[in-house]
This record gives C-alpha cells, sequence and structure tokens, in this order.
C-alpha cells in the first residue's frame, strides 16, 4: 500500500491493513516518502521507504523486490497506489492492482480481493 495519496487520505484504510494482518496476509508499506509516522509504520510487517530497496516506484522490480521481501510471489500481491503511473509499474511486475480513487471503493476492492468480508 501507499503512504501519500492514499493512507493520507484515508487512514481508514489502516483497519483493512489490520484486518488483513489478522488473517495472516503479509503486508507493505511502499511509498517514495522518507518517513511515515510511527502509528502508520507499525500497521505493516515491511516498510520500503524512498530508494532503500535500491529502486524506486514505479519500476517494475521494486514490486518484485517487495513481493521477495514478504516472502510471496509478485503474482499474489495486491497493490494499492493512487498514481496511475504506479499502478501501471506494478501491473508490470505481475501484481494485481487496485487504483485508490476513494477509501469506499478500495475497502470494497480489498475486502474482495483478500477475502476479508465485513
Amino acid at each position: 500500500m501507499d503512504y501519500a495519496g492514499v493512507l493520507t487520505e484515508a487512514p481508514e484504510l489502516l483497519d483493512i491493513v489490520a484486518r488483513a494482518r489478522a488473517a495472516g496476509v503479509a503486508t507493505a508499506l511502499v511509498s517514495d516518502a522518507q518517513v511515515v509516522p510511527e502509528a502508520c509504520a507499525g500497521a505493516f510487517d515491511l516498510l520500503a521507504l524512498g530508494a532503500a530497496l535500491g529502486v524506486r516506484k514505479p519500476d517494475p522490480e521494486l514490486y518484485r523486490r517487495v513481493a521477495a521481501r514478504l516472502g510471496v510471489a509478485v503474482a499474489e500481491c495486491v497493490v494499492v497506489d493512487d498514481h496511475a503511473r504506479n499502478v501501471r509499474g506494478a501491473r508490470a511486475a505481475g501484481a494485481i492492482v487496485v487504483h485508490h480513487v476513494s477509501a469506499d471503493t478500495t475497502l470494497v476492492e480489498l475486502e474482495a480481493l483478500l477475502a476479508l468480508g465485513t
């Protein structure tokens, strides 16, 4: 999940991150930001901020590296971002993508994709 533009605009999405983790889904915060609030950072299994992994969004390699760090195939990853270029990069890597436009639609898509019914 992205921070700026997603969690800054819809912090209530942290609830679905908690629900996903409780269901055994590995989670990552992938952001071009250099720092994020601790409350946000602590909600995820992995933080990939700035160019910490040697590449930046929208490079598809970033999403491959995050998946590897999480121990999952990139095809099993759901990437949430508000920028179309980042969505395209994640899709090019082989990830499932959710183009964040609003909290309501992102929540519905994530619940369906992660089988996290309300």
